[in-house]
């Protein structure tokens, strides 16, 4: 069952707008000139400035004096630590993640769904000198790591979410929706999906769903490290103890 998408009501172009615009900086967009916020927009420079300068009144922009560009601002910074520290989720999953990396060595992550991508919510490093290591806070996307395509396998109507053309990470990264939608169907009779360099060369991961009281999809946890260490065995067991971790994690009723 996935979680249903609300439309916007009449009225509320203006606020979609500006909350569009926020979307479109990202860790490879970090600073933005007007003239790239409105062509990515698909506004004009003059509606552009507006939504920039009523965000920028509010902190939620700010920007470069000297450049001139125009970055997320101080007061989008305080509500997502004030996101973090509120999501149920993640107090509930970071015991979970803790016991995982401990056992395991590894890097475990917990991620949500954000439109095409999947973005850490947490995670927690393992003990290896090399390891996988992210920041709280980024997002991949979801045909390239385990944690999007165990999301898509079992959303209801999760291959939705793939609407642009799938773009390659590395040589390995799968790009034809026919070879994603066939590995999809391994994946929903594992119970649980891997990715071998496909996000990056060397780096490998394997993941699956964690479900809500009504059996939703509310996001996904992953084990992940350097190739070398997860060969095909240690991937199948580093499954079981995703699987048995996620399953004591839905809330019983």
């Amino acid at each position: 069952m996935a979680a249903t998408r609300i439309q916007a009501p009449p009225g509320a172009q203006a606020a979609l707008r500006a909350v569009r615009l926020l979307k479109l900086f990202t860790p490879a967009r970090a600073e933005l000139q007007l003239h790239e916020v409105a062509k990515l927009a698909g506004l004009n420079k003059t509606t552009a400035h507006r939504l920039l300068r009523a965000l920028q009144s509010e902190g939620l922009i700010d920007r470069n004096q000297r450049s001139g560009g125009y970055c997320l601002g101080p007061v989008l910074m305080a509500l997502g630590v004030q996101a973090l520290s509120s999501n149920n989720l993640r107090l509930r999953a970071r015991p979970m993640l803790r016991r995982l990396a401990q056992e395991s060595g590894e890097t475990a992550t917990l991620e949500i769904p954000i439109d095409d991508s999947m973005l850490i919510l947490d995670e927690v490093t393992g003990d290896h000198v090399v390891g996988a290591a992210a920041n709280v806070g980024t997002r991949w996307p979801m045909h390239a790591t385990s944690t999007g395509k165990a999301l898509i396998a079992f959303e209801e109507n999760g291959l939705d979410r793939l609407r642009r053309k799938l773009q390659p990470l590395t040589e390995n990264t799968i790009v034809c929706r026919e070879d994603l939608e066939r590995q999809l169907g391994h994946i929903r009779k594992k119970g649980f999906a891997e990715t071998i360099d496909e996000l990056e060369q060397g780096f490998s991961g394997v993941a699956t769903i964690i479900r809500g009281g009504l059996g939703e999809v509310l996001g996904a946890v992953s084990i992940c490290g350097p190739t070398q260490r997860l060969d095909g065995a240690r991937r199948s067991l580093l499954a079981e103890s995703l699987l048995t971790a996620a399953r004591g994690l839905q809330p019983r009723h």
